[in-house]
């Protein structure tokens, strides 16, 4: 019981300690989750609870000398929920509501080392990672009728709306973190942020919030955000005073490992026939067959490609935006995000069968 004294002196708010005393109750009735030895089954969740998910309800990011992330912690709490893991999910909110979350806003630390104490951590923000907790929060709160995660949830959604939100060249967007972002006549932006179907979600809970806007700005942005010959969305984007949206000169101008997630948000929320999802619908459509698998990222500017494939879970992702049949992969070594991406296409594929793939967006 000395984790729970612990716990019990650290003087964090009920909202912390709450889902953190039900992770602990959940080890010590269920034991920790298998080692990452544990062999692959049909269930990937229990794959990947095995492979990434520590006994404390950490998501390790193997691919990143295992440090954790908000992005992590809110993926492995979007999927507990929808595999109905109520332990899975209070580890995983226990640890990041005492871990991540800081100290003057309802908002996560965007990054863990378990080599560096908090004080010396980088307390800056990643949106997508608070966008993905507060979503997940939302949905559990339905799944098992818990005010405290619809609580939970509020707060967060009323952080990112009053601290993440910026009016720039005429469009409402989302700013990737608290600093680092703004600039004198333009916001840095990353369309891998624009997690469409929590947004639709948010704005379904909070009609009042800036939520409709977002989605309408964002998907504009979207279809500005697609460059070079082959029209695509670049990892990190500039939006200037005038609207204009160009790659972020500081970042290589590649659809690679961020902008990957941008057209499966597109697909999830409802929009795969308009013209950002469809452009990488086409791009990877050329690789079917013998040519498959797709280059790991292109250089939207000078059409260069990777020397090595995508990964399995984005080839997944890849699948399901250019509607071609999944594949069964032979079980192979890859990493936590390959394996996030994998699951989260998976997921996005049943909730579009589940609401017949409709046209247009939907609130869930």
């Amino acid at each position: 019981m000395s984790r729970l004294a612990a716990l019990m002196r650290t003087g964090v708010d009920f909202a912390r300690k709450g889902p953190a005393l039900r992770a602990l109750l959940a080890i010590l009735l269920l034991g920790p989750p298998q080692g990452a030895c544990a062999m692959r089954d049909q269930d990937g969740w229990s794959t990947f609870k095995a492979d990434y998910l520590a006994a404390d309800g950490r998501v390790i990011d193997t691919g990143n000398g295992g440090v954790s992330h908000s992005e992590g912690q809110g993926y492995g709490m979007l999927l507990a929920e929808a595999h109905g893991d109520r332990a899975a999910f209070d580890r995983l909110w226990g640890w990041t509501g005492v871990n991540l979350m800081r100290d003057d806003v309802r908002l996560f630390r965007w990054r863990y080392d378990p080599r560096v104490p908090r004080s010396g951590a980088d307390p800056n923000n990643a949106t997508d990672g608070d966008i993905l907790i507060a979503w997940a929060l939302l949905r559990a709160s339905r799944r098992w009728n818990d005010r405290s995660y619809a609580a939970d949830s509020a707060a967060i959604r009323a952080a990112i709306a009053k601290r993440l939100v910026a009016e720039i060249g005429g469009r409402r967007v989302l700013l990737p973190g608290l600093d680092g972002f703004r600039q004198q006549d333009a916001v840095i932006y990353n369309p891998s942020y624009f997690v469409l179907p929590a947004l639709q979600a948010f704005a379904a809970a909070d009609p009042a919030g800036p939520w409709d806007r977002l989605i309408q700005d964002g998907l504009t942005v979207a279809r500005d955000a697609q460059f070079g010959a082959q029209s695509l969305p670049a990892d990190w984007v500039r939006i200037s005073a005038s609207g204009a949206v160009t790659p972020d000169p500081g970042h290589p101008p590649r659809f690679g490992f961020d902008a990957v997630r941008a057209p499966l948000y597109l697909v999830w929320g409802g929009v795969a026939g308009q013209a950002p999802a469809t452009a990488s619908a086409r791009f990877w459509r050329r690789y079917e067959g013998a040519n498959w698998p797709p280059p790991a990222w292109i250089d939207v500017q000078t059409g260069a490609k990777a020397a090595f494939p995508l990964s399995p879970g984005g080839q997944a992702v890849a699948r399901l935006v250019a509607d071609l049949p999944a594949q069964k992969l032979k079980p192979a070594p890859e990493d936590y995000y390959s394996a996030a991406l994998g699951l989260l296409a998976e997921q996005a594929a049943r909730e579009r069968r589940s609401r017949g793939a409709s046209q247009g967006p939907v609130r869930p």
